[in-house]
C-alpha cells in the first residue's frame, strides 16, 4: 500500500499540489488524469522517490517493492535485451551479478563456497530459475521476438526499446507498477495483452495514459488533478467523465433554480416594500433572500477546443477508387496490389504496418509521388490532410493570425481570433510566433487548418500525438459527427473503435478490408490467428 498525507508542492507562487490524503490499496489499477501541466508525471515521479522537493510524507509498504516505467530510452544501451529485463528487479540483479563473478574466479575458497551458496538461496527464493523464462514471455508479449534477447540494446530501434522497457517494469511481479504513458510505441495487439496483464495483476498499478479505452479497460479508480488539488474516484475513465459532467449540470442547473428564485423573491421586494400592507412580507422574502447564494463554479482547469468539420459541398457517388498501387518505402520494405473503393459515407481505418499505411496516406494526399497502379479521385471531393510530418510548415515568422488566414476565405482579424479562441489560443496568443508552438498546439493549428478548408474528404496520419484527453475528446467527436468520409491511421483504440465502419490492413502483399468496428476487426485476426496455428 502507498500512503499520501498532506503532499503540497510549490514552485515559486504556483501550487502544483496542496494539502493531498490519498491511499492507494493492493488489487487496484489507479489511473492519473488531469489537464496538461498539471503534475501527474511530477506526481509519479514523487511516488518514485525521483522528486524530493516536497511537503508531506509518502509512506511505502516495509519490503513492499516498487517498479517504474524508465523513459531514458537509452540509459541501458550497454546492457542485452535479457538483462535489461531482469534488471527491473534489482535484488535478483544484484544476487545475480555477485553469483557470477564468483564462479568466475580461478581460486575457488571456501569463503567463496559458503558465500555461492547463501547466493543461490537467495536466488532461488527471487525466483532466479525462472527468470529468463519469465523475462522471455514478458517480451514475446509485448511483440519483441525470442531471436532479439542478446542483442544489446543500443542496436534496437525505438519502438522495441519502449517494449524492453515496458518488460522491465514489469518483470519479477513487483508490489506497485508506476506507469507513465506505457502505451507509447506499442500496436493494437500488444496494447491488448498489456490491458489483460493488468487487469490480472493482483498488487497496486499506478498509471498516467491519454488511451481512453486503456484506462477504461484497466482502470478500477481515477485520480483527477485539478485545483491543485487530487480526488480519488472509483471506476474507470467513462464513468468518472459521465458522473462529473452530471454533478456540474445538476450543480448549474441548481444554480440556474436558485437565481431564478432570488428574481423572483427581488421583484416583490421592489413592488411591495412601499405597501404597508405588504410590508411584512417584503421583509420576510428579503430574509429569505439573504440566505440564497448560487454555488461558486470554478471553471476546470480543463479546456476542450471546440472541433467540427462541415463540408461545403456534398460528395457526389464518385468517391476515390485506388487499383493495384504498389510502393517501395526501402529495401524490403513496400506494398504491392493495394487495391480499395471507397463509398459514400464510409469512415476507413488503416492497421497493419505503420510505415506502409504511412506510405499510403502520403500517396493519397499528394506528398509522395504515385509509382505502380492507379488512384482516380470524384470530380466532387476536396481533400483535407493531416500528415504524419508537419513541423516544416511552422518554420516561418508568421504569427498565429497570419498563418491561419493564409487558409480562411474570411481575412478579418475579428474573424479568426474568434476561430483560434474556440481552438484554445486566446487573447495575446495570437500574437505569437508560430515556429515557437508546442507540439500539442501545432496539433490544434494543423486541424484549424482542415475545419476552414470545408473538404469533404479527410486523411489523418496520427492526429492524436500530442494532445491532452481533452483535446482527443473533442477531435473525437467532431469525426463522429463529420458527414463526409475520413481514411485514418491512428493508435487511438476509442477513436477508431467509435468513428469508423471500416478497416483496411495494409500489408506487403496487398490488404484485406474487414467492414465493421475497429474491436469486431481484432477478434477476426486474433481468431485467424488461432485458426493458422
Amino acid at each position: 500500500m502507498i500512503s499520501v498525507q498532506g503532499l503540497t508542492l510549490r514552485y515559486g507562487k504556483r501550487i502544483l499540489f496542496e494539502d493531498v490524503n490519498l491511499k492507494f490499496t493492493p488489487g487496484n489499477c489507479y489511473g492519473i488524469i488531469g489537464a496538461n501541466g498539471a503534475g501527474k508525471s511530477t506526481f509519479l515521479r514523487i511516488l518514485s522517490g525521483d522528486e524530493d522537493s516536497h511537503q508531506g510524507e509518502i509512506a511505502i509498504g516495509e519490503g513492499c517493492r516498487l517498479a517504474v516505467l524508465k523513459q531514458d530510452h537509452n540509459a541501458f544501451n550497454d546492457q542485452t535485451v535479457l538483462n535489461t529485463v531482469i534488471m527491473g528487479h534489482a535484488d535478483l540483479h544484484r544476487v545475480m551479478q555477485e553469483r557470477d563473478a564468483i564462479y568466475a574466479k580461478e581460486d575457488f575458497t571456501d569463503e567463496d563456497g559458503v558465500r555461492s551458496s547463501e547466493l543461490e538461496a537467495e536466488f532461488a527464493d527471487l525466483g532466479g530459475w525462472e527468470a529468463e523464462a519469465e523475462a522471455g514471455q514478458l517480451l514475446s508479449g509485448l511483440g519483441v521476438d525470442a531471436t532479439m534477447l542478446q542483442r544489446p540494446m543500443k542496436d534496437l530501434e525505438d519502438n522495441h526499446k519502449v517494449r524492453v522497457l515496458l518488460a522491465q517494469a514489469l518483470f519479477g511481479n513487483p508490489d506497485v507498477l508506476l506507469l507513465d504513458e506505457p502505451t507509447n510505441g506499442l500496436d493494437a495487439y500488444s496494447v491488448v495483452w498489456l490491458e489483460e496483464f493488468l487487469m490480472d495483476f493482483k498488487n497496486t498499478v499506478i498509471v498516467i495514459s491519454h488511451d481512453r479505452h486503456f484506462l477504461n479497460r484497466v482502470c478500477t479508480h481515477i485520480v483527477d488533478i485539478d485545483f491543485s488539488k487530487m480526488s480519488m474516484y472509483t471506476g474507470n475513465y467513462d464513468f468518472w467523465y459521465q458522473s462529473s459532467q452530471l454533478v456540474l449540470k445538476q450543480l448549474k442547473d441548481e444554480n440556474k433554480r436558485k437565481e431564478d428564485k432570488v428574481k423572483e423573491l427581488k421583484e416583490f421586494i421592489q413592488r411591495f416594500s412601499s405597501n404597508a400592507s405588504k410590508a411584512k412580507q417584503a421583509t420576510s422574502r428579503k430574509k429569505l433572500l439573504d440566505k440564497i447564494a448560487p454555488e461558486e463554479i470554478k471553471p476546470s482547469t480543463r479546456r476542450y477546443p471546440y472541433i467540427h468539420f462541415k463540408m461545403d459541398r456534398e460528395a457526389g457517388n464518385d468517391i476515390l477508387n485506388v487499383e493495384k498501387l504498389s510502393h517501395q518505402v526501402e529495401e524490403g520494405l513496400g506494398f504491392q496490389g493495394v487495391s480499395f473503393n471507397v463509398a459514400k459515407g464510409d469512415k476507413i481505418a488503416l492497421s497493419g504496418h505503420p510505415v506502409l499505411s504511412s506510405a499510403l496516406l502520403q500517396i493519397l494526399s499528394g506528398e509522395l509521388p504515385q509509382s505502380v497502379g492507379q488512384i482516380k479521385w470524384g470530380v466532387t471531393i476536396q481533400v483535407a490532410n493531416f500528415p504524419a510530418n508537419y513541423d516544416g510548415e511552422f518554420d516561418c515568422d508568421y504569427n498565429l493570425i497570419d498563418w491561419l488566414r493564409q487558409f480562411s476565405r474570411e481575412k478579418e482579424e475579428g474573424y479568426i481570433r474568434g476561430f483560434l479562441g474556440r481552438m484554445l489560443f486566446s487573447g495575446e496568443e495570437g500574437l505569437k510566433k508560430v515556429r515557437v508552438l508546442s507540439g500539442g498546439e501545432k496539433v490544434r493549428l494543423i486541424l484549424s487548418r482542415m475545419m476552414l478548408s470545408g473538404a469533404n474528404f479527410l486523411l489523418f496520419d496520427e492526429p492524436t500525438n500530442h494532445l491532452d484527453l481533452e483535446s482527443i475528446t473533442s477531435l473525437n467527436e467532431g469525426l463522429k459527427e463529420y458527414k463526409g468520409n475520413i481514411i485514418i491511421k491512428s493508435r487511438d483504440h476509442e477513436l477508431i473503435q467509435t468513428v469508423c465502419n471500416r478497416i483496411i490492413e495494409i500489408k506487403p502483399e496487398g490488404n484485406a478490408d474487414y467492414m465493421g468496428t475497429y474491436d469486431e476487426f481484432l477478434e477476426k485476426v486474433k481468431a485467424e490467428a488461432v485458426q493458422a496455428r
